[in-house]
């Protein structure tokens, strides 16, 4: 019989086509759906991706999924990474008061690297005051946080505005990746020119 492997959520090892790996930041009490489809989506088309959490090791979702291996939140230099994706749940209650996922939020908001984010993971995105003037969908009840931080709450599936792509619930996923991944590919095609903003 064979072994199970020691943690049955990490992605598969298999071939990976592009350099540059992605970031997703998160914590205990993730919205498991929004941390797993970007997680296996970005890996299925060819992207490494690390994932950091506050402590590192392993982190569980609201609904008891998760990963046992994470890397430290104050562990990540920004500057590999193409980018940043933010899951919701009840995780960015708790980054938007950690230091280190400030930092790394707003070193990729001065890059102009891509940040995308659904759910509460907007709330990161206020907390790090990095969306003034700037369209961000999320979860209904975040609305207060993007207007206190400057930005314009807007309830649309898919919200792409500058560098940021956001979405609301795990109901909008498909458009979220779809749009996400996009985006990617229109970096790695640096002859076309890059959509500044855009509605689905």
């Amino acid at each position: 019989m064979t072994d199970k492997p020691n943690d049955l959520f990490a992605a598969s090892p298999q071939s990976e086509m592009h350099a540059k790996p992605i970031l997703i930041i998160t914590a205990d009490g993730a919205q498991d759906l929004e941390f797993f489809y970007p997680y296996y989506r970005f890996i299925e088309a060819g992207y490494h991706v690390d994932v950091a959490t506050p402590k590192g090791g392993e982190f569980k979702g609201k609904q008891g999924m998760g990963l046992k291996n994470t890397v430290t939140l104050s562990e990540v230099e920004t500057k590999p990474y193409q980018l940043l994706y933010i899951p919701g749940g009840n995780a960015p209650e708790e980054l938007k008061r950690n230091e280190d996922a400030l930092a790394i939020t707003r070193s990729f908001a001065e890059s102009g690297k891509p940040i995308a984010a659904i759910c509460h993971g907007a709330q990161l995105l206020a907390a790090a005051k990095v969306i003034k003037g700037r369209n961000i969908a999320a979860w209904p009840a975040v609305e207060g946080e993007i207007k206190e931080a400057g930005g314009h709450y807007v309830n649309e599936a898919i919200v792409i505005d500058g560098q940021f792509i956001t979405a609301r619930w795990p109901g909008d996923l498909p458009l979220h990746l779809a749009h996400t991944l996009e985006v990617l590919e229109e970096q790695r095609l640096p002859q076309r020119l890059p959509r500044l903003t855009a509605k689905a």
